[in-house]
């Protein structure tokens, strides 16, 4: 009696475990990859070519974050401080540490130091920082406690999911626009963040987006 199939089918259950295997291998490293902070860039912490201690400035001298970071206010990207800003307090001020020299050599040849950026929206993500800084969302929602960091490092995911979960609940990031920039602030006690921040969205007619058209334009 005649085979019905085709002897070529006898290795095509073999094909269809390897070919589902190979999916599924996929589909699970792209999850891990997406899905984890190597992605998200959690605690990504890069080498900078000056050794710049956000606590020593911020806590210590008590140097407001837009003296560097100028024109986080006024612009969608918050901007990296120039030589100038530096050279401003380090003319007179540790002027022949050798820590320094690349700002020295800056100043110099009128090349930017060549900082290393740590946080950054992709190219299909609009973000603009004055918005947020001038309703009441202070640095530390999206970069954390920087003001205790002696090197910086990317301290949380910003991820779509975790961007949403702020546009959805305001109230509880929302904080008085003079303590934007003290990172350590806390609401009075017997007063809630929740009833505080509330109190603003009314207050500021505060409705972010939720829509895939408020970020991706």
């Amino acid at each position: 009696m005649a085979n019905i199939f085709p002897r070529w089918t006898n290795w095509l259950p073999i094909k269809i475990l390897v070919c589902v295997a190979v999916v599924a291998a996929s589909i699970v490293s792209g999850m891990a990859y997406y899905f984890t902070p190597k992605y998200t860039r959690v605690g990504y912490q890069p080498t900078q070519p000056v050794e710049f201690d956000h606590s020593l400035h911020v806590n210590q001298l008590g140097m407001d974050c837009r003296y560097c970071h100028s024109y986080v206010e006024k612009s969608s990207h918050s901007n990296v401080p120039g030589t100038q800003t530096c050279m401003n307090c380090h003319t007179q001020i540790k002027a022949l540490s050798p820590k320094l020299e690349p700002v020295r050599q800056s100043w110099k040849t009128g090349q930017p130091v060549p900082w290393v950026r740590i946080h950054k929206a992709p190219d299909y993500v609009y973000f603009n920082h004055a918005a947020h800084v001038n309703r009441g969302v202070s640095c530390v929602a999206c970069h954390g406690h920087v003001n205790h960091m002696q090197v910086v490092w990317h301290d949380k995911p910003h991820s779509m999911g975790w961007c949403l979960e702020c546009h959805r609940a305001p109230a509880n990031h929302l904080r008085p626009l003079d303590q934007i920039t003290n990172l350590d602030w806390q609401p009075l006690a017997g007063t809630s963040q929740r009833d505080l921040g509330e109190k603003f969205v009314r207050e500021w007619n505060i409705n972010p987006p939720v829509s895939c058209s408020g970020c991706h334009r």
